[in-house]
């Protein structure tokens, strides 16, 4: 039956794709309930194309039709008397429609098979990395499912030998009434006489068989008992694989989500095996009840009541664990909760549904308690009525589904009102004082009222250190989720990382993989001469990404994550105008540009770093427009290759008689080296005016309107231009003996060097 259960674990397309295979011809249900035997049989083995292979055909026929009736039987319950009449009718059914055409349902079947494996081999499609991690999870899928068959199969064995047992019982009590009364009997002295001798016989053989059959019983009952012991065994061992392996998984996956990682994943698949567990497990308990009732009912001296007792304290045990750890958060509320401020969370119950807890809909309570509070809690120490500030709309009824079987409660309108702190230990900052919510509700389940509370690990069970490998991953995942790329942290990102969290200088990863990073060290201890601490840092780093550079990023224009000598190191044999962007040591959050240029005073240099604020101003592909003299990003990207697709676009024509101004990068310490080096004035519109414009103590000496641009009155005409800067700048690029005539001065304004004005 391995084929179906893995095809029970296809989904979206390819499910729906399986059950098109299914309908009146060949019922899902009779795939469901007889796949062991259905994929035991030699359907491959026979030859459609041969007639002498018709009896063989019929002989598959009527075996299916016989394991769907026998499985029909075997239905007890409330819900096996509707599944009863169900197969029963599918086992007519298929009898009436494959009796004239055996060959038919050979060929159907094998038709559904292959279909089968060939959805389940694409799904797994174990080719790829991703297809092994899939199918190695389907195999573990496929091992729970076979356990849940087992379980199942050992549960109905037992239940056999419970009818048994009571109908073994029942007989013998009635044995016993007889021999009673044959005991009780008063005869007449001539009937004496005539039967004393046939009752006296009778008495003794009954009283023999008595003795027998109450070693009979006996023995069933140990043998019951000892069954039970074992079925036990193995749902515990289920239970502890689903309860503290997959659930655990997901919890685990649950933090990390809130944390970058990927979604935690849907409850379904975990709920249906929990689900499967209640139902075992109940089935198992009201047997080992009923064996009780029997023992009690008929006493035999032995040590099935010790047994019994024993299974029965067993039983309990795990039901609870299975109530109390399937009560579990669906929903987290968030890391950080504020006051005044609206936060949701979602609890639900795992099994609600099988055990019927819906029948009598539970409150859920939240509350909010200290690390301390917490602890002590799950110590079973009196704190029950202890909170640390006050939740409003803080009690839930649960709601069932019925479409999709889940016992829940949503928390949609919860609000803060109030917190209260504790004292502080040592240098621990407000922000590292830790409370949680805890969700509390009582159950009915069955005849016993239970108090259930959320279990799991220890509350605020951080370690002191962790190896850095381990902060590496989360710091990755972190990065990935709070900048929203797929662009995370290389190797040489790490590297640098390492370096400045343990001031080290070694350029090799596997260099750190031994150290351990404490908490102090990672959030509360100044990185070494400096005056903020490495998370501080870090977190800037992501900061101004997400607000500001994400694209930039993404497109690898930023490299980001090397220091300033780094920077030297990988410019200095670069061409002039080479630049790249890095992260800057001095400023939390900001980033600085290093370039390559020539010149007598130095060869690289480095901008002062720009802050978020900066870039609320002028962003960053603006800036690097503007400076003209940044040509390449590292290593030799042509920069408008890489940032024009960011510039601003040029303004239109203002149509409200105003001239908008424009806010541009200038560097005058590197234009004057620059120009210094160059031997002349610099050409930069961005750094100096241009030298053909004439000087200032003669600009109001040229004629009225001399150019299109300027209106009659000398001012802008902004329904013929587009933007002042741009006129500006296209005046001041145009050389002297270009300009047309009119724009000339007129005679006898100038003179001979020697001349003064007229």
């Amino acid at each position: 039956m391995a084929g179906w259960i893995q095809a029970q674990q296809l989904q979206g397309d390819a499910l729906r794709q399986m059950q098109v295979l299914y309908g009146q011809h060949f019922p899902i249900e009779v795939r469901h309930y007889l796949a062991q035997w259905i994929e035991s049989q030699p359907w491959d083995a026979i030859d459609l194309d041969n007639p002498q292979d018709r009896a063989q055909a019929t002989q598959l026929l009527e075996g299916l039709v016989q394991e769907l009736q026998k499985k029909a039987e075997h239905q007890v319950g409330e819900d096996g008397f509707l599944l009863k009449i169900k197969l029963g009718h599918y086992a007519t059914q298929l009898q009436n429609t494959y009796d004239r055409c055996p060959m038919e349902l050979v060929r159907c079947i094998r038709h559904i098979l292959y279909n089968e494996q060939r959805l389940v081999r694409e799904a797994n499609n174990c080719s790829s990395p991703a297809g092994i991690l899939v199918d190695a999870m389907s195999q573990k899928h496929l091992q729970i499912n076979q356990t849940f068959e087992e379980l199942r199969l050992v549960t109905q064995d037992t239940e056999n030998e419970l009818k048994k047992l009571q109908q073994t019982q029942e007989y013998f009590i009635i044995q016993y009434q007889e021999s009673l009364r044959i005991q009780l009997a008063q005869l007449s002295p001539q009937e004496r006489l005539s039967r004393e001798t046939a009752l006296q016989q009778k008495q003794v053989s009954l009283e023999a068989w008595l003795q027998r059959e109450a070693q009979t019983l006996q023995q069933y009952r140990v043998e019951l008992a000892e069954k039970h012991q074992k079925t036990l065994q193995l749902l515990r061992k289920q239970q502890t694989i689903i309860l503290d392996d997959e659930l655990i998984q997901w919890k685990r996956r649950q933090q990390l989500a809130g944390n970058g990682g990927p979604p935690e994943g849907s409850l379904d698949v975990l709920q249906s095996w929990c689900e499967k567990l209640a139902e075992i497990i109940w089935q198992n308990r009201q047997q080992i009840r009923r064996a009780e009732h029997l023992c009690q009912q008929l006493p035999i001296p032995g040590p099935v009541e010790e047994m019994l007792a024993e299974v029965n304290a067993t039983i309990t045990d795990i039901i609870s664990a299975l109530v109390t750890s399937t009560f579990i958060i669906e929903k987290q509320p968030p890391q950080v909760l504020k006051t005044q401020t609206k936060f949701a969370a979602t609890v639900r119950l795992l099994v609600g549904g099988k055990l019927n807890v819906h029948m009598n809909p539970p409150q859920v309570k939240a509350t909010i308690i200290s690390e301390q509070q917490a602890k002590s809690l799950l110590k079973n120490e009196n704190t029950r009525n202890e909170c640390s500030g006050e939740i409003l709309n803080n009690c839930c009824v649960m709601e069932y589904h019925q479409a999709t079987g889940t016992l829940s409660a949503h928390f949609r309108n919860m609000s803060l009102k109030r917190i209260k702190r504790a004292d502080r230990r040592g240098a621990e900052s407000v922000t590292e004082e830790k409370f949680t919510v805890l969700f509390e509700s009582q159950f009915s389940v069955g005849s016993n009222e239970l108090v259930f509370q959320v279990k799991g690990r220890v509350p605020f069970a951080v370690p002191d250190k962790v190896l850095w490998p381990q902060l590496c991953e989360a710091l990755n995942m972190k990065f990935k989720a709070e900048v929203q790329s797929n662009r995370g942290l290389t190797k040489e990102n790490l590297v640098f990382l390492a370096q400045k969290l343990f001031n080290n200088s070694s350029s090799h990863l596997e260099d750190y993989s031994g150290l351990s990073v404490s908490w102090s060290q990672f959030n509360r201890e100044n990185l070494p001469g400096w005056n903020y601490t490495f998370w501080q840092w870090f977190d800037g780093v992501m900061e101004v990404l997400k607000k500001h550079h994400k694209p930039h990023w993404n497109d690898g224009a930023i490299l980001g994550f090397v220091n300033k000598q780094q920077a030297h190191d990988l410019l200095i044999n670069k061409p002039d105008g080479t630049f790249l962007l890095r992260f800057s040591d001095s400023e939390i959050g900001g980033i600085t540009i290093a370039w390559k240029f020539d010149s007598p005073e130095r060869n690289l240099w480095n901008l002062k770093p720009f802050t978020t604020r900066d870039f609320s101003i002028r962003s960053l592909a603006d800036r690097l427009g503007d400076l003209s003299y940044l040509i390449y990003v590292f290593p030799d990207r042509p920069k408008d290759e890489v940032f024009s697709k960011y510039y601003t676009p040029v303004l239109a024509k203002a149509v409200d008689g105003y001239v908008k101004p424009q806010i541009k990068q200038v560097v005058p310490e590197f234009v004057n080296a620059s120009a210094d080096a160059g031997g002349s004035s610099a050409t930069y519109m961005d750094q100096a005016p241009s030298p053909a414009v004439c000087p200032q103590a003669h600009y109001n000496m040229y004629p009225q309107n001399p150019d299109p641009v300027l209106d009659q009155d000398g001012e802008f005409d902004l329904d013929e231009t587009m933007d002042v800067a741009r006129h500006v700048e296209e005046l001041l690029r145009r050389p002297m003996d270009s300009l047309d005539s009119h724009l000339s001065p007129p005679a006898g304004l100038f003179t001979s060097a020697r001349g003064s004005l007229s």
